[in-house]
């Protein structure tokens, strides 16, 4: 599942984003934001950082990671330098009501 705990558990680690055509390109998750929770809602976002030869523009991608396996994220571009570009996925969340209940006392 694509929650705060397993995100932060593979800091800095590599994904494989697919480009079409068999190409893929090499994302490191580079930032794990804290986590949000109200009564309601969870909110957090991921940051990864790509390199500065290949640009992708904002949308759905299809992930592989070795330890996630496969699963698609929207991506939005939102920072270039030196490095590379970064891109930036947000998670906002509706909570069930049993990860919502808040013990009495």
């Amino acid at each position: 599942m694509l929650t705060h705990e397993t995100f932060s558990a593979l800091l800095n680690s590599k994904f494989q984003v697919e480009l079409g055509e068999g190409q893929t390109l090499e994302l490191q998750l580079e930032e794990v934001s804290e986590l949000k929770l109200s009564s309601r809602q969870e909110q957090f976002a991921i940051l990864f950082r790509g390199p500065i030869e290949t640009f992708l523009g904002q949308g759905m991608r299809r992930f592989t990671h070795e330890r996630m396996g496969e699963f698609e994220l929207f991506l939005v571009p939102v920072a270039q330098d030196q490095r590379g570009f970064a891109y930036e996925s947000v998670f906002n969340r509706i909570r069930n009501q049993t990860e919502a209940a808040v013990p009495a006392g």
